[in-house]
Protein backbone atom coordinates (compact mmCIF):
# COMPACT_ATOMS: atom_id res chain seq x y z
CA UNK A 1 0.00 0.00 0.00
CA UNK A 2 1.23 3.49 -0.88
CA UNK A 3 2.02 5.83 2.01
CA UNK A 4 -0.31 9.13 2.37
CA UNK A 5 0.89 12.51 1.99
CA UNK A 6 -1.16 15.56 2.47
CA UNK A 7 -0.72 18.96 1.11
CA UNK A 8 -3.02 22.03 1.27
CA UNK A 9 -4.09 24.57 -1.37
CA UNK A 10 -6.08 27.62 -1.34
CA UNK A 11 -7.60 29.18 -4.51
CA UNK A 12 -9.91 31.68 -2.72
CA UNK A 13 -8.02 33.46 -0.20
CA UNK A 14 -6.24 36.07 -2.23
CA UNK A 15 -7.50 40.07 -2.05
CA UNK A 16 -5.15 41.16 -4.53
CA UNK A 17 -6.66 44.00 -7.44
CA UNK A 18 -3.53 44.93 -10.03
CA UNK A 19 -3.98 48.60 -10.20
CA UNK A 20 -4.69 48.49 -14.12
CA UNK A 21 -7.91 47.13 -12.84
CA UNK A 22 -8.77 48.65 -10.09
CA UNK A 23 -11.16 51.20 -12.21
CA UNK A 24 -13.19 48.04 -12.59
CA UNK A 25 -14.28 48.31 -9.12
CA UNK A 26 -15.70 51.69 -8.30
CA UNK A 27 -17.79 50.32 -4.96
CA UNK A 28 -14.87 49.28 -2.58
CA UNK A 29 -16.89 47.41 -0.49
CA UNK A 30 -17.18 44.97 -3.06
CA UNK A 31 -14.08 44.22 -2.82
CA UNK A 32 -14.07 42.63 0.67
CA UNK A 33 -17.26 40.55 -0.04
CA UNK A 34 -17.98 37.55 0.06
CA UNK A 35 -18.34 36.82 -3.60
CA UNK A 36 -14.91 38.34 -3.84
CA UNK A 37 -12.89 36.35 -1.03
CA UNK A 38 -13.28 33.72 1.51
CA UNK A 39 -12.56 35.40 4.73
CA UNK A 40 -10.23 33.26 6.51
CA UNK A 41 -9.27 30.36 4.53
CA UNK A 42 -5.78 31.39 3.58
CA UNK A 43 -5.17 31.90 7.32
CA UNK A 44 -6.26 28.48 7.66
CA UNK A 45 -4.81 27.00 5.14
CA UNK A 46 -1.54 28.72 6.65
CA UNK A 47 -1.64 27.26 9.77
CA UNK A 48 -2.49 23.42 8.98
CA UNK A 49 0.21 23.56 6.61
CA UNK A 50 3.14 25.02 8.87
CA UNK A 51 1.88 22.83 11.62
CA UNK A 52 1.37 19.63 9.90
CA UNK A 53 4.18 20.45 7.93
CA UNK A 54 3.10 19.99 4.30
CA UNK A 55 3.08 21.79 1.05
CA UNK A 56 1.08 24.27 0.24
CA UNK A 57 -0.07 26.51 -2.75
CA UNK A 58 -2.38 29.65 -3.19
CA UNK A 59 -2.89 32.34 -4.70
CA UNK A 60 -3.32 36.37 -4.02
CA UNK A 61 -5.37 37.39 -6.54
CA UNK A 62 -8.91 38.33 -6.21
CA UNK A 63 -11.57 35.87 -7.36
CA UNK A 64 -13.64 39.18 -8.89
CA UNK A 65 -10.36 39.06 -11.42
CA UNK A 66 -10.19 35.54 -11.82
CA UNK A 67 -11.55 32.25 -10.42
CA UNK A 68 -8.30 29.67 -9.58
CA UNK A 69 -11.46 26.91 -8.57
CA UNK A 70 -13.12 27.14 -11.69
CA UNK A 71 -12.09 25.72 -15.29
CA UNK A 72 -11.44 27.88 -18.11
CA UNK A 73 -14.55 27.43 -19.74
CA UNK A 74 -16.74 27.69 -16.72
CA UNK A 75 -19.26 30.22 -17.25
CA UNK A 76 -18.08 32.23 -13.60
CA UNK A 77 -14.32 31.52 -13.91
CA UNK A 78 -13.95 35.37 -15.53
CA UNK A 79 -16.07 37.70 -12.78
CA UNK A 80 -19.18 39.74 -13.97
CA UNK A 81 -15.94 42.34 -14.20
CA UNK A 82 -13.76 40.71 -15.72
CA UNK A 83 -16.08 38.64 -18.20
CA UNK A 84 -16.20 41.89 -21.25
CA UNK A 85 -12.10 42.14 -20.75
CA UNK A 86 -10.47 41.78 -24.40
CA UNK A 87 -9.66 38.52 -24.76
CA UNK A 88 -5.86 38.99 -24.92
CA UNK A 89 -6.04 41.28 -21.45
CA UNK A 90 -7.89 37.59 -20.23
CA UNK A 91 -4.58 35.96 -22.00
CA UNK A 92 -2.63 38.13 -19.93
CA UNK A 93 -4.53 37.46 -16.87
CA UNK A 94 -4.23 33.89 -16.99
CA UNK A 95 -0.95 33.59 -17.93
CA UNK A 96 0.11 35.85 -15.00
CA UNK A 97 -2.31 34.61 -12.09
CA UNK A 98 -3.85 31.59 -12.84
CA UNK A 99 -1.31 29.11 -14.65
CA UNK A 100 1.20 29.90 -12.14
CA UNK A 101 -0.69 29.05 -8.99
CA UNK A 102 -2.13 25.53 -10.91
CA UNK A 103 1.39 24.58 -12.52
CA UNK A 104 3.05 24.60 -9.13
CA UNK A 105 0.26 22.61 -7.43
CA UNK A 106 0.23 19.85 -10.22
CA UNK A 107 3.92 19.68 -10.05
CA UNK A 108 3.89 18.74 -6.57
CA UNK A 109 1.58 16.20 -6.68
CA UNK A 110 3.16 14.58 -9.51
CA UNK A 111 6.55 14.88 -7.40
CA UNK A 112 4.92 13.01 -4.63
CA UNK A 113 3.22 10.90 -7.61
CA UNK A 114 6.52 9.94 -8.58
CA UNK A 115 7.60 8.55 -5.40
CA UNK A 116 4.76 6.27 -5.35
CA UNK A 117 3.17 8.07 -2.90
CA UNK A 118 -0.79 8.93 -2.88
CA UNK A 119 -1.72 12.34 -2.65
CA UNK A 120 -4.40 13.24 -0.20
CA UNK A 121 -4.72 17.10 -1.57
CA UNK A 122 -7.28 19.60 0.50
CA UNK A 123 -8.65 22.66 -0.96
CA UNK A 124 -9.19 25.10 1.94
CA UNK A 125 -12.60 27.44 1.83
CA UNK A 126 -14.87 29.19 4.31
CA UNK A 127 -18.35 30.50 3.88
CA UNK A 128 -20.47 33.04 4.99
CA UNK A 129 -23.08 31.78 8.35
CA UNK A 130 -26.03 33.05 6.18
CA UNK A 131 -27.11 33.14 2.57
CA UNK A 132 -29.96 34.84 1.32
CA UNK A 133 -31.42 35.15 4.90
CA UNK A 134 -31.42 31.64 5.66
CA UNK A 135 -28.54 30.21 8.35
CA UNK A 136 -26.22 27.98 7.56
CA UNK A 137 -26.51 25.05 10.25
CA UNK A 138 -22.66 23.49 9.63
CA UNK A 139 -19.38 24.71 11.12
CA UNK A 140 -17.01 22.07 9.10
CA UNK A 141 -18.11 20.28 5.87
CA UNK A 142 -16.48 17.90 4.07
CA UNK A 143 -16.69 18.17 -0.04
CA UNK A 144 -15.69 14.81 -1.95
CA UNK A 145 -16.73 13.58 -5.08
CA UNK A 146 -19.17 10.09 -4.49
CA UNK A 147 -18.90 8.30 -7.11
CA UNK A 148 -14.70 7.92 -6.31
CA UNK A 149 -14.92 5.37 -3.57
CA UNK A 150 -11.34 6.25 -2.12
CA UNK A 151 -12.74 10.07 -1.31
CA UNK A 152 -16.16 8.87 -0.13
CA UNK A 153 -14.38 6.71 2.65
CA UNK A 154 -11.73 9.26 3.78
CA UNK A 155 -14.68 12.10 4.05
CA UNK A 156 -16.22 9.35 6.18
CA UNK A 157 -13.39 8.20 8.30
CA UNK A 158 -12.46 12.17 9.01
CA UNK A 159 -16.24 12.98 9.64
CA UNK A 160 -16.36 10.27 12.22
CA UNK A 161 -12.66 11.67 13.68
CA UNK A 162 -14.11 15.57 13.88
CA UNK A 163 -17.31 14.62 15.71
CA UNK A 164 -15.33 12.42 18.36
CA UNK A 165 -13.24 15.34 18.72
CA UNK A 166 -15.35 18.03 19.38
CA UNK A 167 -18.93 16.83 19.17
CA UNK A 168 -20.03 20.78 19.52
CA UNK A 169 -18.98 21.02 15.86
CA UNK A 170 -21.83 20.47 13.47
CA UNK A 171 -19.73 18.22 10.77
CA UNK A 172 -21.68 18.28 7.59
CA UNK A 173 -20.52 16.45 4.23
CA UNK A 174 -21.03 17.98 0.77
CA UNK A 175 -22.92 21.06 2.10
CA UNK A 176 -23.18 24.07 1.34
CA UNK A 177 -21.85 23.14 -1.83
CA UNK A 178 -21.81 19.76 -3.68
CA UNK A 179 -18.36 17.53 -4.08
CA UNK A 180 -18.23 16.99 -7.51
CA UNK A 181 -19.00 20.70 -8.91
CA UNK A 182 -16.35 22.34 -11.12
CA UNK A 183 -13.29 23.30 -9.37
CA UNK A 184 -9.62 22.66 -9.17
CA UNK A 185 -9.70 19.49 -7.18
CA UNK A 186 -12.43 17.94 -9.67
CA UNK A 187 -10.33 18.78 -12.82
CA UNK A 188 -7.23 16.87 -11.14
CA UNK A 189 -9.94 14.07 -10.12
CA UNK A 190 -10.22 13.57 -13.66
CA UNK A 191 -6.64 13.58 -14.39
CA UNK A 192 -5.67 11.38 -11.81
CA UNK A 193 -6.78 7.79 -10.93
CA UNK A 194 -7.83 7.23 -7.05
CA UNK A 195 -4.29 5.55 -6.47
CA UNK A 196 -2.31 8.28 -6.67
CA UNK A 197 -5.02 11.51 -5.77
CA UNK A 198 -7.59 11.91 -3.65
CA UNK A 199 -9.19 15.63 -3.81
CA UNK A 200 -11.18 16.79 -1.13
CA UNK A 201 -12.24 20.20 -0.08
CA UNK A 202 -12.78 21.45 2.95
CA UNK A 203 -15.02 24.52 4.21
CA UNK A 204 -15.03 25.94 7.53
CA UNK A 205 -18.16 28.49 8.93
CA UNK A 206 -16.76 31.96 9.06
CA UNK A 207 -18.93 32.49 12.16
CA UNK A 208 -15.95 30.77 14.07
CA UNK A 209 -13.06 33.07 12.88
CA UNK A 210 -14.34 36.00 14.26
CA UNK A 211 -11.66 36.16 16.88
CA UNK A 212 -8.13 34.34 18.09
CA UNK A 213 -9.69 31.77 20.52
CA UNK A 214 -12.18 30.67 18.24
CA UNK A 215 -10.20 30.48 15.30
CA UNK A 216 -7.42 28.67 17.34
CA UNK A 217 -9.92 26.15 18.74
CA UNK A 218 -11.17 25.00 15.32
CA UNK A 219 -8.00 24.83 13.48
CA UNK A 220 -6.11 22.95 16.36
CA UNK A 221 -9.65 20.33 15.76
CA UNK A 222 -8.89 20.18 12.17
CA UNK A 223 -4.89 19.61 12.52
CA UNK A 224 -5.50 16.73 15.62
CA UNK A 225 -8.16 15.51 13.20
CA UNK A 226 -5.75 15.24 10.13
CA UNK A 227 -3.02 13.55 12.16
CA UNK A 228 -4.88 11.04 12.89
CA UNK A 229 -6.73 10.41 9.57
CA UNK A 230 -3.16 10.01 7.80
CA UNK A 231 -2.08 7.82 10.67
CA UNK A 232 -5.24 5.59 9.73
CA UNK A 233 -4.62 5.55 5.87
Amino acid sequence: MKPTVLIFSCEHGGREIPEEYRHLFPKQEKLHSPSAVDTGSLEIAQYLSRALNCDFTYTNISRLIIDCNRSLTHRNCFSSYTHALPSAEKKKIIANYYLPFREKTRQIIQRHIAESKQVLHLSIHTFAPEAKGVLRNAAISILYDHRRHGEKEVARIWHELLLAQSPRYRVRLNYPYRGDSNSFASELRQELGEKDYLGLELEVNQALLQDEKSFKEITETIVYTLQELIRLL
